[in-house]
């Protein structure tokens, strides 16, 4: 038996979602709970790995059981009685047997969130930018530039073990909301610093440091010197994942 879990939580404490000997991570802290409320070791596979101090809004992780479960609210009260904080289960629920919480996602979302006003209830999950707010139009017409790329080894984290570099952005925009600018991004696929690197980058071009034509040169030199800095993670969110309606059909 398949059980989804679809959680949320506050990565500030955290060094990501996946397990790191010596280091406390997301996927650590549920194998521990889970294996004990369900009083059998239980592994737990995540949608994918989040840099340390990343947020996720939802989330999603599985695991397997050869025996069928109760899913009741005393169970998620359970979980999150033990749970610490900063981690929250909204769900669980059984899916088909094949459905994977990595592999079977179609789509995975993210904001950054910067503001530009000193804020106390901010600066914990916003970045603060000491500088007039950047041209909203000229960030947006540099959003619309990584549609015509698929390779984005310029905003790669150096010497990873990633095979490709190849991923494919179906979203990618900046808004005002209250008083804070954000820049979300919807791909199939992230590579590790991806979007911090993008969003540090196009600032630099909403500030007037780079052109349209310089942001193409970054990212067809293939080169990640050359893009702009990787922005702090305290601002960065997992808002969404997508996946095909049909692997909930049990």
């Amino acid at each position: 038996m398949r059980y989804f879990i679809k959680l949320s939580y506050r990565g500030t404490d955290y060094h990501g979602w996946q397990y790191q000997p010596n280091a406390v991570t997301i996927q650590e802290e549920l194998e521990t709970v889970f294996s004990l409320i369900l009083k059998k070791e239980t592994k737990i596979t995540g949608a994918g790995r989040t840099d340390t101090g990343v947020h996720a809004l939802n989330y999603f992780a599985h695991f397997d059981l050869n025996d069928s479960i109760e899913i009741c609210p005393d169970l998620i009260l359970k979980a999150n009685r033990f749970l610490k904080k900063d981690i929250v289960i909204h769900e669980i629920f059984k899916v088909k047997p094949d459905a994977h919480s990595r592999f079977s996602a179609l789509s995975r979302t993210y904001e950054y969130r910067m503001h530009f006003e000193k804020n106390p209830f901010l600066r914990d999950f916003s970045y603060y930018v000491y500088s007039k707010k950047p041209d909203l139009q000229q960030l947006n017409s540099g959003a619309k530039i990584l549609f015509e790329y698929n390779d984005f080894t310029s905003f790669s984290k150096l010497h990873t073990d990633t095979k490709t570099n190849i991923c494919k952005i179906f979203k990618a925009e900046w808004f005002e909301r209250n008083e804070q600018i954000i820049f979300k991004i919807e791909a199939d696929r992230f590579l590790r610093n991806m979007v911090r690197a993008i969003t540090g980058t196009l600032l630099e071009l909403g500030k007037a440091k780079i052109s349209i034509n310089d942001l193409k040169i970054v990212i067809e030199s293939k080169n990640r010197s050359n893009a702009g800095v990787s922005l702090p993670a305290h601002a960065l969110f997992l808002t969404e994942i997508k996946y095909p309606k049909d692997i909930f059909e049990v």
